[in-house]
């Protein structure tokens, strides 16, 4: 059924000479029935024709065939495939690839009905899954017709970047995620997320459900399908360290800096050393080599212990941790403070604004965002807009607000001047040169901004995922959270949340006082376990 071939660096004519030729069966055969298997079908790809007259080209109708003609099931989940950052899990188990070739082919197919028929950018962290799952998804894109530019190794943005102008891209990642989870995430032509209205075809389709798209060009018409073929483009890699430089222009300057990177062990390995070193800092890597066991463990932006020891140690002007996928990050000055995505968005915002770049002086942030940056923002004259948890939809809401900056207290920044997507490397860049603009230290530039609200995260591990849905309908828990917010009045607040990336419930409690923090925290997050574990 697969048709996949690997070359390297084609160029733009033999790409060309090649799209021309290697027809598939479908477009000799409108009506054949080609056995790709789901959880619950075979598809059968046709043209449906009108009586009297035949259907428009620009109409593509997908047909779905009994499920007692499969041959093979996929154990899919109840819950649906996409959640927050694209279809997360454990590789093996939901993530497997029989599932990701199902993936592949279905999102080629939709593409393709939307009008998309250029080539699919796609991208991996350093996992050990990765590859499997990068030969599925490659093997179903291919089988429907789309042709694949294989990054391999690199950081969630050089995806998202080098698929603005072609079909879309997809990253294999888990983001901060342990080892053993994985991760596929869709990007489209534009460099942002793919919608949800289309992640919702593509699952429909996977599920076997009812799926009819309107396609917008005879291109997509099932009649035109050509084999897809797969080709190593790691030349990509190189505009998108360019495409990194171009806000510093000549080039960013960050000589008489010492610079400690933490790279997780993952997609930040393929370039964050050479884009730093490449400013005439001193650059100190941690955990530097693309290394599937131990990505995200006890390093990078959620485990910064051995972040703050290297830069004390060192005396080092800043340091940086990212992810698995590069896509966040967070910081740590010389004396061991944690500089988060809040004091992230506080510096760019007031950088931002004094340049009269920043409409209406607003930030998008979420509800995660910290109260002590809140104030301190509006005592600036800002205005802080909070979303639910997840930077699509902080993207989602900068697009309505006509804002050019948001992010999450987690690291992810995106700024519309240069990016439509997070992009820890470039976050970085601009927090060094901020720095090394500024007429003092990081600590001082920390001291003159705000002080943070005591605020505590506890996470509770609740794997039933439909009582991690439904856990709004626990009236224990309910009532505790109404004595809670209750206590604090205007000084604090609760956030209680189902994760979208994992088995969790996460509390989280703010307050000025720290010990109304733990209070709290703990007597929810006990109500949590005894409730819904």
């Amino acid at each position: 059924m697969v048709s996949s071939q690997v070359k390297r660096n084609p160029s733009d004519r033999q790409l060309q000479e090649q799209r021309s030729t290697h027809q598939s069966p479908i477009a000799a055969h409108p009506s054949l029935v080609e056995p790709v298997s789901t959880g619950q079908v075979f598809v059968e790809q046709s043209i449906e024709e009108q009586p009297g007259a035949p259907l428009p080209k620009t109409h593509q109708h997908f047909h779905l065939v009994p499920a007692d003609r499969c041959s093979v099931q996929l154990a899919l989940p109840e819950t649906p495939l996409f959640g927050t950052d694209g279809i997360r899990g454990q590789a093996g188990t939901l993530l497997t690839a029989p599932l990701a070739t199902q993936v592949g082919f279905w999102a080629g197919q939709v593409l393709r009905a939307h009008g998309q028929t250029g080539p699919i950018i796609l991208g991996q962290d350093s996992r050990n899954s990765s590859n499997m799952l990068s030969s599925g998804l490659s093997a179903g894109l291919t089988t429907a017709g789309l042709e694949v530019w294989d990054l391999g190794l690199c950081p969630t943005a050089a995806v998202a970047h080098s698929a603005i102008g072609n079909a879309g891209g997809i990253m294999i990642s888990a983001s901060h995620n342990p080892p053993a989870d994985n991760g596929i995430k869709f990007f489209d032509s534009a460099g942002t997320k793919l919608s949800s209205t289309i992640q919702q075809q593509i699952e429909s389709a996977i599920r076997g459900q009812s799926l009819s798209v309107a396609s917008s060009t005879s291109q997509g018409a099932a009649t035109d399908m050509q084999w897809g073929r797969a080709y190593q483009r790691p030349d990509l890699i190189d505009r998108y360290v360019d495409f990194l430089h171009q806000p510093f222009q000549p080039h960013p300057n960050l000589r008489g800096m010492r610079i400690v990177l933490d790279l997780a062990w993952g997609a930040a390995t393929r370039v964050a050393k050479q884009v730093f070193e490449s400013t005439g800092a001193e650059v100190v890597i941690l955990h530097g080599l693309p290394d599937g066991d131990r990505i995200n463990v006890d390093c990078g932006s959620t485990h910064l212990g051995s972040l703050k020891a290297a830069v004390a140690e060192l005396e080092a002007d800043i340091g940086f941790a990212f992810d698995g996928d590069a896509d966040r990050v967070m910081a740590v000055d010389g004396q061991g403070r944690v500089i988060d995505g809040d004091y992230i968005l506080y510096f760019w915002g007031q950088t931002l604004q004094q340049a009269g770049k920043l409409p209406n002086n607003t930030i998008i942030s979420t509800v995660m965002a910290n109260l002590g940056f809140e104030r301190a923002w509006q005592k600036q004259g800002g205005t802080l807009v909070r979303t639910k948890v997840g930077d699509q939809h902080v993207h989602a809401e900068m697009i309505s607000q006509g804002a050019m900056l948001g992010g999450e207290q987690s690291g992810h920044i995106l700024c519309h001047h240069y990016s439509w997507t997070g992009d820890g490397i470039l976050t970085a860049l601009h927090l060094a040169d901020l720095v090394r603009q500024a007429d003092c230290s990081l600590p001082d530039l920390v001291a003159q901004s705000f002080n943070t609200y005591p605020q505590r995260l506890k996470n509770v591990r609740v794997d039933c995922s439909s009582t991690r849905r439904d856990w709004q309908s626990c009236d224990a828990l309910q009532s505790a959270i109404t004595r809670a917010e209750t206590a604090m009045g205007d000084q604090g607040r609760v956030l209680v949340r189902a994760s979208g990336t994992e088995p969790l419930i996460r509390v989280m409690v703010e307050a000025a006082d720290a010990g109304t923090v733990d209070y709290w925290t703990d007597v929810l997050a006990d109500k949590v376990s005894q409730h819904l574990t």
